[in-house]
């Protein structure tokens, strides 16, 4: 029990979406997934191509804004509310019609930055975050969000000590499964703290799978899914010939 108290648990639980009547001022029609707004607006997403060298550049930079997130959070004592924050618009850029709208570069800048006020305020994040997104918009970076909120992450966990797993699910557990999933992944790793996410995915059939690791490397599959393939692998029937 004492490693379970000492084994903060992230649970990511839907809240009640947030009113949408701050969004009326702008000519762009909002509607709510999940408790965050996605943006329903036709247009193409500017996405460039560059191999991997441009991947590397990406990397580069979206760990050089990862980790001065994580500084001055660490500096200014708002790590864990921050890192609350980047969980915040994980979930919102997270959302195609989301994404496509911020990156698309026909829509003018200006009304980015109204819609970027807005989720401000219905996300009530903090001040250097909302600067953060406002920044990226207006230099042109923001289709950088995504791997710069996997970097954050990498950076927090290293700060904190923290093991992330990923626990993925028919539906969604209880927190009682939680913690023990919790516990015996720190008792494999040996982390100080363990951070749960949880992820739905009904292709598993029932049971549950945990990755956990750098990137994900290590995986324990518990599902029915697994089972079943196991089971199709053993019954191979191309040898026999059915008598009719």
């Amino acid at each position: 029990m004492a490693a379970l108290q000492q084994s903060p648990i992230a649970f990511h639980q839907t809240k009640s979406p947030p009113s949408n009547s701050i969004f009326k001022k702008t000519p762009i029609r909002l509607t709510f997934s999940s408790s965050f707004p996605s943006i329903k607006l036709p247009g193409k997403s500017n996405r460039r191509g560059g191999g991997i060298l441009g991947a590397k550049m990406v990397a580069s930079a979206a760990g050089s804004y990862a980790s001065a997130i994580a500084e001055i959070a660490n500096s200014n004592g708002t790590l864990e509310t921050t890192s609350a924050d980047v969980e915040k618009i994980e979930k919102l850029f997270s959302e195609k019609e989301t994404y496509d709208f911020f990156t698309n570069p026909t829509i003018s800048l200006e009304t980015k930055r109204e819609i970027i006020d807005e989720i401000n305020k219905s996300l009530n994040l903090q001040t250097h975050m909302a600067n953060f997104l406002n920044m990226l918009v207006d230099s042109k970076r923001i289709e950088l969000i995504k791997d710069i909120v996997k970097e954050f992450e990498v950076f927090y966990n290293k700060m904190t000590d923290t093991e992330l797993a990923v626990v993925t699910s028919v539906v969604q557990l209880d927190s009682q499964h939680l913690a023990q999933i919790a516990k015996g992944v720190q008792r494999l790793t040996g982390s100080k703290n363990v951070r749960i996410k949880t992820v739905i995915d009904p292709s598993l059939v029932a049971g549950f799978t945990i990755r956990y690791g750098n990137s994900g490397s290590k995986l324990i599959d518990m599902s029915v899914k697994k089972q079943l393939e196991e089971i199709a692998t053993q019954l191979d029937f191309s040898d026999i010939s059915l008598a009719v």
